[in-house]
């Protein structure tokens, strides 16, 4: 048999391990040190216990009870980014283990190399020992694949026969944004759980908590922008918030937008009110002039402006052909096509839908 890749540790009231050497390089350490000032907001305020996660209080409660009662199964947990789907699974850890669960733990990340061989090797291992800890609840280990889409299709087949093999003392927890990408043969020996985008009530309780903790200067119009930034991420929310607060005193919604580069509402209105109603010539004059004095992407621009569309009257087929039209544009846009010919079709595309309102008034 191969080298276990855990030794088995006992466990010591005066001794705060740390992580195991070499190979269990990627076990989590249990005796954090304490956050600093220069500590990311997003570390500083992971959720430690079940309770502390901001949403998703039915995901969470019915892992909470499978915890309890000691029947977690398989989990997979998949969804866009920054929905709590890691914070989630380390606070059951922690419960499941108390302070000390770093040798009960084994965690791979997109980071490590999660081929064939590590499969066979590091996991195998890992589920294979029996861990002695005493004091700890639970004598079922458990292994988290983060980013789990990230692995090979490869070690996705071995790693079936290893999560069948290894049931009675290890649970896997697999962790993705696309759950397509995991075989059908892993996800049924999963339980599922989706972590939808947050909501903005629940985003703006926790950014008002973590505003109240660290003193800052927030406008009510600034906290919106923020929610609406994000987009239900709540690790981009911080991420924005602590950028803000760096570049500026006080975080507003113009501090906000600046510091994203995202273009601000009355910017877009503004072009919005040219492309529907000045000439062609004009319209790409002014539009050019106010994307290069504020810096911003033509991308942003017509994200926005197609948002802006829907909030315009006009009939429903006129709507569907321009927002097509401005869906080609974007979609040109991330290839890296020329800016210049790219803002001309945007305006083209408003003209032809103008012509289109025209004819229907008439």
């Amino acid at each position: 048999m191969a080298e276990t890749t855990s030794p088995m540790l006992i466990d010591d009231d005066d001794n705060n391990f740390s992580a195991i050497p070499n190979k269990g390089k990627s076990v989590v350490v249990a005796g954090n040190p304490p956050a600093s000032k220069d500590t990311p907001w997003v570390e500083k305020y992971r959720p430690k216990c079940l309770d502390d996660v901001a949403a998703h209080r039915d995901i969470v409660d019915t892992i909470d009870r499978l915890t309890s009662e000691n029947r977690l199964p398989h989990l997979l947990l998949y969804g866009p980014p920054g929905t709590g789907k890691t914070s989630t699974i380390l606070a059951v850890a922690r419960k499941l283990y108390g302070a000390q669960y770093q040798n009960m733990i084994l965690e791979l990340n997109a980071s490590d190399d999660r081929g064939i061989d590590i499969v066979r090797q590091q996991i195998q291992d890992f589920a294979s020992t029996q861990s002695f800890s005493f004091g700890v609840k639970s004598s079922v280990k458990l292994v988290l694949l983060d980013e789990a889409d990230a692995m090979t299709k490869d070690a996705q087949f071995a790693l079936r026969r290893v999560i069948e093999k290894y049931t009675k003392n290890t649970r896997f927890a697999l962790i993705c944004n696309h759950v397509n990408k995991i075989i059908p043969a892993l996800q049924s020996r999963c339980t599922r759980f989706r972590f939808a985008p947050l909501d903005a009530v629940h985003i703006t309780e926790r950014l008002k908590h973590i505003v109240k903790a660290e003193g800052l200067d927030v406008t009510e119009s600034g906290l919106a922008a923020l929610v609406r930034l994000c987009n239900g991420d709540m690790r981009k929310a911080l991420n924005i918030l602590q950028s803000t607060h760096m570049a500026s005193q006080q975080i507003t919604e113009e501090a906000v937008y600046l510091c994203t580069g995202n273009p601000l509402p009355k910017d877009i209105e503004q072009i919005s009110y040219w492309l529907l109603n000045e000439q062609f010539a004009d319209s790409f004059k002014r539009i050019y002039e106010i994307k290069t004095r504020k810096g911003l992407a033509l991308v942003d621009i017509v994200r926005e402006v197609t948002t802006f569309v829907f909030k315009i009257k006009m009939p429903p087929s006129v709507r569907v052909q321009l927002v097509n039209d401005l869906a080609d544009i974007e979609y040109r846009l991330s290839f890296g096509c020329n800016d210049k010919l790219q803002l001309g079709s945007v305006i083209a595309s408003f003209t032809r839908a103008r012509s289109a309102l025209v004819a229907a008034a008439n």
